[in-house]
């Protein structure tokens, strides 16, 4: 989507597609951090007949650089992409609600102790990209391309305040469980009897 979204805003080679990508910090976005991604990704974008050459370029002393654009049926898919993320959900199935899913497998201490760390890390992610989302608005690049950033920075928030209260919870003793209580539960969910 990315790499589409470079050569529909205007024809590009693989060098200004992958500084593109560390300017506007979408490297956290997708994963096309190495310049050979790009060159994959133009590669698959390609042999869909999403984008074509446009010309090849050929600067004194400089290597050859390919510049693509995108193809009418490149721009219909890629508008037909975007609209179909922008709004329609879908389930992404993402690591951390399936270790919460089962988080009575460990004991609340060690639960406690990994979500505190979690807390911890999240906050500092919140900073980072805080400071960095700061400092790309203030070199004049337009907040129109930093939405995704602002996005991550309100689940990183909400997360984090989450997080606060489930640690207190668990600090509290409010929310807690052993062995013999979650053996119970399951003999309850068996018999139909869960009160």
């Amino acid at each position: 989507m990315v790499i589409l979204a470079f050569v529909a805003e205007a024809p590009s080679h693989a060098y200004r597609m992958h500084e593109l990508i560390k300017q506007r910090g979408k490297g956290k976005v997708v994963n096309v951090a190495q310049r050979n991604s790009v060159y994959q990704t133009i590669a698959q974008l390609q042999a869909a007949e999403l984008i074509q050459v446009r010309e090849t370029q050929q600067g004194e002393g400089r290597p050859e650089r390919v510049v693509y654009e995108i193809t009418p049926l490149g721009k219909k898919t890629f508008h037909a992409w975007l609209e179909s993320m922008l709004g329609e959900p879908r389930p992404e199935f993402n690591e951390f609600p399936a270790a919460l899913a089962t988080v009575m497998a460990l004991s609340p201490e060690v639960v406690l102790t990994q979500l505190r760390r979690r807390r911890e890390t999240q906050k500092q992610q919140w900073t980072d990209a805080s400071g960095h989302l700061k400092e790309l608005l203030g070199k004049g690049l337009p907040r129109l391309f930093l939405l995704d950033d602002e996005y991550k920075q309100v689940l990183l928030k909400a997360e984090i305040k989450w997080l606060d209260g489930l640690i207190a919870e668990l600090e509290s003793g409010e929310m807690t469980w052993n062995e013999k209580w979650l053996r119970k539960l399951a003999a309850q969910f068996e018999t139909g009897q869960l009160d």
